[in-house]
């Protein structure tokens, strides 16, 4: 016959568990971080796409909220003025971030059968930042608008 005694919550227990955890995130705060981009590393991103082009302000808006409670899906609208015709209409719009993983988020191809130069999709953002939209028009002129996005859970974390 074994006595099995019962499980107490003592004081010593109780801190020997909290030390534990203590140390446990102390080490999870010394592994590498994330990796993100930086606004010099935007900037690259954005010269990749539209080289030395200057960039004018107008005929493109992106909607997105000011204010995210939660980074991992992120309602995005942008609307570009155009009259989607063959001698004038947007070929590409491009999205980029300040603090993601990757600066191009994405890249829209358009023509002038899209009727209309809208997109609506959802974005994951790392942290609070500077999201940037460029439109890429069929006379070779460039776009831009630029919406800083506060968020106050990030999402899209990726490990070194």
């Amino acid at each position: 016959m074994t006595d099995t005694l019962p499980l107490m919550a003592t004081r010593r227990r109780f801190l020997i568990g909290a030390a534990g955890l203590a140390g446990g995130m102390a080490l999870v705060t010394m592994l590498p971080g994330r990796t993100a981009a930086t606004p010099a590393s935007m900037q690259a991103a954005v010269k990749a796409v539209a080289g030395d082009a200057p960039m004018n302000k107008g005929r493109i808006k992106i909607e997105l909220p000011p204010l995210v409670e939660n980074g991992n899906a992120v309602p995005l609208g942008i609307k570009v003025e155009s009259p989607m015709t063959d001698a004038g209409h947007v070929k590409a719009i491009h999205v980029f971030t300040e603090k993601n993983p990757q600066p191009n988020v994405v890249s829209f191809q358009l023509g002038p059968r899209a009727g209309t130069a809208n997109i609506s999709t959802r974005m994951r953002l790392a942290d609070t930042q500077v999201v940037l939209a460029i439109a890429e028009m069929s006379d070779g002129s460039f776009w831009r608008d630029e919406v800083e996005v506060v968020v106050t859970m990030a999402a899209c974390l990726e490990e070194s």
